[in-house]
């Protein structure tokens, strides 16, 4: 169960971090809503999207850069440094009364979190080496991050019933420094240093595994169907409630707590699943199940009346996510099993970027395109792109995926350290097996013929 994983202090300690800190995010994301308002009046959409956008920049950006020397970093103090960072941006944030300073301020903001996130989630599978516990606590992950979006706009509207929204702000920043003291007892150990090369080798590392690698090449795939189904939720869910449904701000919540919940069931249903089948089929099926919500939300979009619809929108908006965190769950588990513990940092920053990358094009669709067009030819368009993703998927990702493969060596490619254990098959080759991942010593997958060969 996921309760036995809080007898690991340092683990309990971080998840509470992790939770504290999301929280606080989850005030300011009410808080800036309210406070772009308060600047822009009717062009807060505008600057709440823009903000968005800088967002998903910096997140593309920013981590492949940290991950190149997150290795030549005390993780600890650099997990606390980047807390104290961000609860000094949000304690300006009350104070500022121009737009352009909201662009800043959360340039700065997202840069920390950037840097933040990847090097958590490679924390992790130090401090649980066990394979199940992992997998658990990422259930426990995703299950903390569904209820900061279903707990944290209410206790920000019941705050609001009693204080104005710049207090939330302060809320924030208890919450980044309430994590930046547990970080601090925590015993984090070090990354062990990855590339030795030149800065562009280290901040390609990350691209280069995801590139040469089926599994995470499928992944990529997995992303776009997630940004392509996620972004209905983020974005859309206010304007079909209000202006198709004809509901009110209680109406949203409903929905997107239908969402949440559905999230929730799967998330902690999953840990035993994934024992029994692995991460391919699991996250395949979520990946058809959120194409299979988004049909249903295009049917759904061109009913012009009837009160069933709320009933069919909460079906829709729980399936969406309940297939949103059958792949988002085992992403960590494919993402360790695809790398050296010395590169892990650089992979979960890499799939940090790419995953933004997807939401970055799927956002703006949600947004401008509904404006222009409506929901069924918005939804219709994130349909195919959720479907140019899971045909990625199927066709990069192979069935037969073991995690170790016989393979040849030349001789005189790589360290002779390397091949210690390895059987010589001729003049020019050794035949070696093991857990295979890319790494300095295998820069390519081997290809059918190649493991034929060897075995």
């Amino acid at each position: 169960m996921i309760t036995s994983l809080f007898g690991n202090r340092d683990y309990l300690r971080l998840f509470t971090a992790q939770v504290s800190a999301l929280f606080g995010t989850g005030l300011t994301t009410v808080a800036l809503g309210l406070l772009a308002y308060e600047l822009a009046g009717g062009n807060a959409a505008a600057v709440l999207g823009t903000a968005l956008t800088i967002k998903m920049l910096v997140y593309v950006t920013v981590a492949p850069i940290v991950a190149a020397y997150a290795d030549r970093l005390p993780r600890r103090l650099f997990l606390v440094s980047l807390n104290v960072i961000r609860a000094a941006v949000v304690l300006a944030l009350p104070f500022i009364d121009q737009v352009w300073q909201i662009y800043v301020l959360i340039a700065v903001l997202q840069t920390a979190s950037a840097a933040f996130t990847p090097t958590y989630q490679a924390v992790i599978p130090d401090i649980l080496p066990d394979e199940r516990e992992y997998t658990r606590a990422l259930s426990a992950a995703q299950l903390a991050a569904t209820m900061e979006t279903l707990l944290s706009p209410m206790l920000a509207a019941a705050a609001l019933a009693v204080i104005s929204f710049h207090w939330l702000f302060l809320g924030t920043a208890v919450g980044f420094a309430v994590s930046a003291a547990l970080v601090i007892g925590t015993r984090i150990p070090n990354a062990s240093a990855a590339t030795q090369g030149s800065f562009r080798e280290r901040i390609t590392v990350g691209m280069r595994i995801f590139a040469a690698t089926p599994r995470l090449r499928g992944l990529l795939g997995l992303n776009l169907v997630v940004a392509a189904a996620g972004s209905v939720i983020m974005v859309n869910t206010v304007n079909y409630v209000r202006d198709t449904l004809g509901g009110t701000q209680s109406g949203v919540a409903v929905l997107l707590a239908a969402n949440g919940f559905g999230t929730m069931l799967v998330a902690l249903a999953l840990p035993g699943v994934l024992d029994r089948v692995g991460a391919r089929p699991v996250m395949l099926t979520g990946a058809g199940t959120l194409v299979a919500g988004l049909g249903a939300g295009i049917a759904l979009s061109t009913a012009t009346a009837g009160d069933w619809r709320w009933a069919a929108a909460i079906a829709v908006w729980a399936l969406i996510g309940s297939g949103s965190a059958a792949i988002l769950t085992p992403t960590g588990q494919v993402l360790r099993r695809s790398s050296r513990s010395a590169d892990r940092p650089a992979l979960f920053a890499a799939q940090f970027s790419l995953s933004h990358l997807a939401w970055l094009l799927t956002y703006p669709i949600a947004g401008w395109l509904t404006t222009a067009a409506g929901f069924t030819a918005t939804w219709v368009t994130l349909t195919v792109f959720a479907g140019v993703g899971i045909t990625v998927a199927l066709r990069m990702w192979p069935r037969h995926d073991p995690e170790v493969i016989t393979h040849l060596h030349e001789v005189g490619t790589v360290d002779a350290a390397v091949l210690a254990d390895a059987d010589r098959v001729d003049e020019r080759h050794y035949r070696h097996t093991h857990v295979y991942v890319i790494d300095a010593n295998h820069r390519r997958w081997p290809g059918r013929l190649e493991t034929a060969t060897a075995a």
